[in-house]
């Protein structure tokens, strides 16, 4: 302290001064932490004039300004001595220390500004001209704040946590060296990396001299994790490291698989081989970590020869710990020889072994991992996985190899590019076990640095089976497992919209779904093709998870959106469900107005007219043509739009003409109404007429349909056209077309009986064969119409058509029909046999006035029992010959109007005029009276109209009477209770019920029981 009041103060001051300005420029070099330095030499250049001023005013030699001026001084060599701390660190080792750096320069910052403080306080006559200057530099100084960035402060926290949670993988490493190197602006390069490492190594060599251990370790697990890292290596040093190391166990004995180590190699303390050895004062040698727990307990000692200590300190012996680690590695490469052998060996126990013998290596050393591959361990476990069918072998082999490659680019790429790669891909298709450790090291074959390796994301899209593997995964009962599939399928989406597709084409929906949702024109566009091209589609789900609501909204886009929207719809359009969601969506006007729009692409009218069809094809799909509010769409306009595109001038209209007419059919099936609008408003038959003769089977098809249903309301129009040139040929032609059977003989039904022309025209053709043919074979909607198209051919009036018919074998196929048609065919049958019933008295009177030889043969056969003649089926139509009676009478029951009331007139053709008790005595017998009252309950008027017709005819007969008498009498009078017309009915049956009850004797009891 003396020596220092002999230097005067002027020049302490002068020395301040250049230290100032020295230590100020310094700062601003500093190479991270800019801001902070640059602060404090800001500072310190502020400091400059001030003692400056100081020099100016001769300051006084007081012992408070020499003690001020003192304190400065070592604040500025603190400072001084910092920067030149940091100025030439690493940049790795300034980002690692950043928080410690951060609070030196702020303190240090701070010191200087209270020594100011005092410095000002013991002058403050001589800086009174700056003192307002010298103030708020001191209060600056004092309050100073340095933070190092968030983004640093993040990426050393990552680091401290990956450090605590022995993250020590080559991922993790990879991950964290590029982060540091971006934040601190050096290239992510072997050469670069290996000189911050080195940096690294001196200043932990430093710390463990100062005995510094916590920084000590800390710098060493830095150490240990960067130099895992891919870029900490050079792999052809790594190379020529490992064929060094081979070279000499190539010198011992091939039975040879360890070396033992040195005594020297050996700590004192523990008696295992060290790791990082440290020397004492004394030469001795023990482990680090041992040798700070020796000192920690009290030992002053040497652990080994237990001489007193005068000095603890201890230092780094590099020397030994490069030979320890030497033999280590040696000692690696026998044991990767004798892994090879035992993999070699063909014996799954000893190559399992072999395989956890691959994992204890990678554990025990990260070099291992470059070493195994070097030694073409890798090449052998992956050509035993193509090769063992056994299951532990492989999974143990795919965890092996996950361990392998995991944070490893280059054990990675020489997966990928082997044919291991395929034998990995198809272990995703085993057991839930295998396919778990397959897809697990998939994942982590994907990952790179960066996060995905689209290279070799892509490499696996190109696989033919694993994109189908991956999808069945999603479906695994190991969760982990879907979720990774999941996981690497959402990444090949990202890199091509095409596996999107794939994915879809074996079952997996969701992501086509939200593509068509949320994508863009052109994902939509792609997706829209794949609903077209794929097979097997889940229409039904695709509809629910809400696909067709963007196909609808690609309406208003380019017209290749249109048709590809379009052409999705249609087949979209064949469920129910999603029909329903395509009208609850507005989509049907939206169609319409594409369809009926002028100068659109006859493609788009094709398209939007199929829609129509499959939405017209369902029994109620007339609900479906509305618009988006649900109101009932205008069919009219519809339909008179259809007919007119059959008139279209346009040159294309041929293509679009085919599905305009199945719509327009579909529409017409929906309500007879409709049918007439379109005949009589549009001239829809006349539109038809010329199409049946068109060159194309289906438009023919077609019109034939429709003109069955128009011919209702315009039968003499066709009928005409019918009659022109090789017109009914093509009719027959039609009749004998199964597919067109039902349209052709209804279209026939419909034309005027009183054409006999046409008649005789089409047996002449054939026709009448094909309608039989048709009752034979036909579908029994087909039979239905063909029933009614024969009655043109069944005219009472006319018993030679009649005969024809029956010689066709027509009645065997009318009794068939009366017990297995429909309603209406039974209805249809059962009036046909009344028709040709009718004709059988006019028959049978022919053969009883045939003269005496006849009457001679009547003597010696069984009589009908109604016309009380020789009847036949051939020759006078008998229906009691042909067997009817027994359907008919069963057609009584069932309570069906329709049925009953043609069975009821035909059962009238037996109750003949001139002898009615014998058509009274067959209905009794044949149990079809008690039925007959019993419509009296249950029948309609016109139905209870008939039933007393036949009851009046019958009750002529007092024996009927005597039978029925009380049973007609209570059903008459109870349940006749109709018009006019059917109370007289009534009246005349009751008439002839007590006409004949007084004089009945007695009443068959039991007859109805």
């Amino acid at each position: 302290m003396a020596g220092v009041e002999l230097i005067p103060v002027g020049t302490m001051l002068a020395v301040l001064s250049s230290h100032v300005v020295k230590t100020a420029n310094a700062a601003v070099d500093v190479v991270i932490y800019k801001e902070s330095f640059k602060v404090l030499s800001k500072h310190l250049l502020d400091i400059a004039p001030v003692l400056k001023e100081l020099q100016l005013q001769e300051l006084n030699e007081s012992q408070a300004a020499r003690v001020a001026l003192e304190s400065l001084e070592s604040d500025i060599k603190k400072a001084n001595n910092l920067v030149e701390k940091y100025r030439n660190r690493g940049r790795f080792y300034l980002l690692v220390r950043c928080r410690c750096i951060v609070k030196e320069v702020e303190q240090v910052t701070r010191e200087i500004g209270r020594s100011l403080a005092a410095l000002s306080i013991a002058n403050a006559e001589v800086l009174s001209r700056i003192s307002d200057q010298v103030q708020r530099l001191q209060n600056e100084m004092q309050k100073v704040e340095f933070e190092a960035s968030q983004s640093q402060i993040q990426i050393v926290d990552k680091l401290n946590h990956g450090i605590s949670e022995q993250k020590l993988g080559q991922a993790f490493a990879n991950d964290m060296l590029e982060e540091i190197a971006m934040a601190v602006e050096v290239a992510v390069e072997p050469s670069e990396i290996s000189r911050e490492l080195a940096n690294i190594r001196q200043d932990s060599e430093e710390a463990a001299n100062r005995q510094e251990r916590a920084d000590f370790i800390f710098l060493e697990q830095i150490i240990e994790l960067i130099s895992r890292a891919d870029a900490a290596r050079d792999y052809e040093e790594v190379k020529k490291k490992y064929l060094k190391r081979v070279q000499v166990i190539e010198r011992y004995d091939s039975r040879e698989k360890y070396i033992p180590p040195l005594n020297s190699f050996l700590c004192p303390i523990t008696g295992a081989v060290m790791v990082d050895p440290v020397s004492l004062c004394t030469g001795t040698t023990c482990e680090r970590s041992a040798t700070e727990a020796w000192f920690d307990v009290g030992n002053r000692t040497d652990p080994e020869t237990k001489e007193v200590l005068e000095d603890t300190t201890f230092r780094s012996n590099v020397r030994l710990r490069e030979s320890i680690e030497e033999w280590r590695e040696v000692n690696y490469c026998f044991r990767i020889r004798s892994i090879r052998e035992s993999l070699l060996s063909n014996y799954d126990l000893l190559m399992q072994e072999s395989l956890s013998q691959v994992q204890a290596l990678i554990r025990e050393n990260s070099i291992n991992q470059d070493w195994i591959s070097i030694g073409e361990l890798t090449d052998i476990i992956m050509s035993i996985l193509g090769t063992s069918d056994s299951r532990d072998m492989k999974m143990k082999i795919l965890v092996t190899l996950k361990d392998v490659v995991e944070g490893h680019a280059g054990n990675k790429e020489k997966v990928v590019e082997s044919q291991g790669w395929y034998h990995i891909i198809s272990c995703l298709g085993s057991d839930s076990r295998i396919s778990k450790e397959a897809i697990d090291l998939l994942y982590e074959l994907l990952q790179d640095r960066s996060g995905w390796n689209r290279s070799f994301c892509k490499k696996i899209s190109e696989h033919p089976c694993a994109v189908s593997y991956l999808v069945a995964l999603l479906k695994s009962p190991v969760s982990d497992t879907a979720a990774v599939s999941k996981k690497i399928l959402v990444e090949l989406f990202e890199i091509d919209e095409e596996i999107i597709l794939v994915a879809a084409k074996f079952g997996w929906y969701k992501p086509l779904i939200d593509c068509m949702i949320q994508g863009s024109e052109s994902s939509r566009m792609l997706m829209a093709k794949a609903i077209l091209n794929l097979k097997d589609l889940n229409l039904k789900l695709l509809g629910e998870q809400g696909v067709i609501f963007p196909l609808l909204e690609m309406l208003s886009g380019s017209f290749e959106a249109k048709e590809l929207s379009l052409s999705a719809l249609v087949k979209l359009s064949t469920l129910h469900t999603n029909k329903g969601i395509i009208a609850a969506l507005g989509g049907v006007p939206l169609v319409l107005d594409l369809m009926f729009s002028c100068r659109i692409r006859a493609f788009i009218t094709i398209k939007c007219c199929e829609i129509l069809e499959r939405l017209a094809s369902d029994d109620d799909g007339i609900d479906f043509f509305v618009d988006g509010e649900g109101k009932q769409l205008e069919l009219d306009d519809i339909i008179t739009n259809l007919l007119a595109l059959q008139q279209s001038p346009n040159p294309n209209s041929s293509h679009y003409r085919k599905p305009a007419l199945r719509a327009l059919l579909g529409i017409c099936k929906f309500d007879s109404s409709l049918v007439k609008k379109a005949v009589l408003a549009a001239n829809g038959a006349s539109l038809m007429l010329p199409l049946i003769d068109d060159s194309d089977s289906e438009i023919r098809e077609t019109a034939v349909n429709l003109l069955f249903l128009f011919s209702q309301y315009e039968p003499e129009g066709v009928a005409e056209y019918l009659l022109r040139p090789r017109r009914l040929e093509a009719l027959v032609g039609f009749l004998e077309n199964h597919d067109l059977q039902i349209a052709a003989a209804g279209l026939l039904a419909n034309l005027p009986k009183s054409e006999r022309e046409l008649t005789v025209k089409l047996i002449d053709l054939g026709g009448l064969d094909a309608i039989i043919s048709i009752l034979k074979n036909g579908t029994m909607e087909a039979k239905e119409n063909a029933l009614s198209a024969l009655f043109r051919f069944t005219d009472p009036t006319n018993i030679e058509s009649q005969s024809d018919l029956v010689k066709r074998g027509i009645y065997p196929l009318l009794v068939n029909l009366l017990t297995t048609g429909t309603v209406t065919a039974k209805a249809r049958a059962a009036a046909f046999i009344g028709d040709l019933s009718i004709s059988t008295p006019k028959l049978t009177a022919v053969s009883k006035s045939t003269g005496w030889w006849c009457k001679c043969f009547r003597s010696q056969v069984r009589l009908c029992s109604v016309h009380g003649s020789v009847c036949s089926v051939s020759s006078t139509f008998c229906l009691l010959e042909a067997n009817a009676l027994p359907g008919l009478v069963k057609l009584l029951h069932g309570e069906v109007h329709a049925t009953a009331y043609e069975a009821i007139q035909t059962l009238s053709t037996l109750v003949l005029e001139d002898f009615p008790q014998r058509g009274g005595r067959v209905l009794h017998e044949s149990n079809a009276m008690r039925p007959l009252l019993e419509i009296l309950n249950w029948g309609s008027d016109s139905l209870k109209a008939e039933a007393l017709g036949l009851l009046e005819k019958v009750f002529v007969s007092k024996e009927m009477v005597e039978y029925y008498g009380t049973t007609a009498r209570l059903l008459t009078g109870m349940n006749v209770n109709g018009d006019g017309h059917l109370k007289r009915k009534a009246a005349r049956v009751l008439s002839l019920l007590e006409r004949y009850s007084n004089s009945s004797a007695s009443v068959i009891s039991g007859v109805l029981d």
